[in-house]
């Protein structure tokens, strides 16, 4: 009588593994607290290469911030809201001077087909993917969000802490920044600065990265922050230049804005270039051919 020989056991089978998705963040290269100020020159030398497009930029915002001052001359809030929203995304409108930038660097042609493409090529049946051109559009929408978060923010301060209601900018003047009794303008900027730490650190190099690299938004976004915490020091002084030139062009009457917008946006290219090793991200196609 012959057994029929048993199965071997089979053997517990191994769930597949799950497929995760690596944020890839490249290394962050040396810097000096000198750079930012070698920064400020190389744009300079860029608006220089094609001053008229570049000076253009500057204009078309000086003449801007100049009409909403007009527009809203008695009306704080209104002017609050348009003035914070506009340093909010000047990053975003800063994106064809960055273009510039880099076409400049790699020798290409800079002409006015080159703002068109940069503005117009949105690669729109690509929209869906993490890492198409559409990226740039989202970040744009999430500094819009930040800056409405911080006019709500700054309104609810003033309007629970200031002994009367303001309306103009004279009442903001006279019940806030001159107010003997009361410390609501230290507040407001002590305010100002917690929320504006975070996105510089999330935008400082995440725009021009975009704009150069198939990369998505997180990943920008986690570079950026990579970017400030390897450099602490340098990126603070990058912080407070941008800052105090962006003060100074609204003092002067937004006519200074003429020349600092083009200067500070060639100059956040160069920030990128000499911050981020792009070796591992795979390039966009060169800003003559689509986006």
């Amino acid at each position: 009588m012959t057994s029929s020989a048993s199965p071997p056991p089979s053997s517990p089978q191994t769930p597949p593994a799950r497929h995760r998705v690596r944020l890839r963040l490249p290394e962050i290269l040396p810097i000096t607290w000198q750079h930012p100020f070698e920064w400020l020159w190389l744009g300079l030398k860029d608006i220089w290469h094609s001053p008229w497009l570049s000076l253009m930029h500057g204009l078309v915002l000086a003449l801007g911030g100049g009409l909403i001052t007009w527009l809203a001359h008695d009306r704080f809030w209104f002017l609050a809201s348009a003035v914070s929203g506009f340093l909010v995304v000047a990053p975003v409108l800063a994106t064809s001077l960055y273009a510039m930038s880099r076409a400049i660097e790699r020798k290409e042609r800079v002409d006015p087909g080159l703002l068109f493409k940069t503005w117009t090529r949105w690669q729109t049946q690509r929209f869906n993917e993490p890492t198409s051109y559409w990226c740039l559009v989202r970040f744009g929408l999430l500094l819009g969000f930040a800056g409405t978060g911080w006019v709500l923010t700054s309104s609810a301060l003033i309007t629970l802490l200031t002994p009367a209601p303001i309306h103009t900018p004279t009442d903001f003047i006279h019940h806030v920044v001159l107010s003997p009794d009361h410390h609501v303008f230290e507040l407001w900027l002590a305010l100002g600065g917690l929320m504006a730490a975070p996105v510089f650190a999330s935008s400082v190099v995440a725009i021009p990265l975009m704009l150069d690299r198939k990369v998505n938004t997180l990943q920008a976004v986690l570079i950026s922050w990579k970017t400030v915490l390897t450099h602490p020091v340098p990126m603070a002084l990058w912080a407070l230049l941008i800052m105090g030139f962006s003060l100074l062009g609204v003092l002067m009457l937004f006519v200074g804005l003429v020349l600092i917008v083009p200067m500070l946006g060639h100059a956040s290219w160069h920030a990128y270039r000499d911050l981020v090793d792009t070796t591992s991200l795979p390039e966009r196609l060169s800003g003559q051919d689509k986006l």
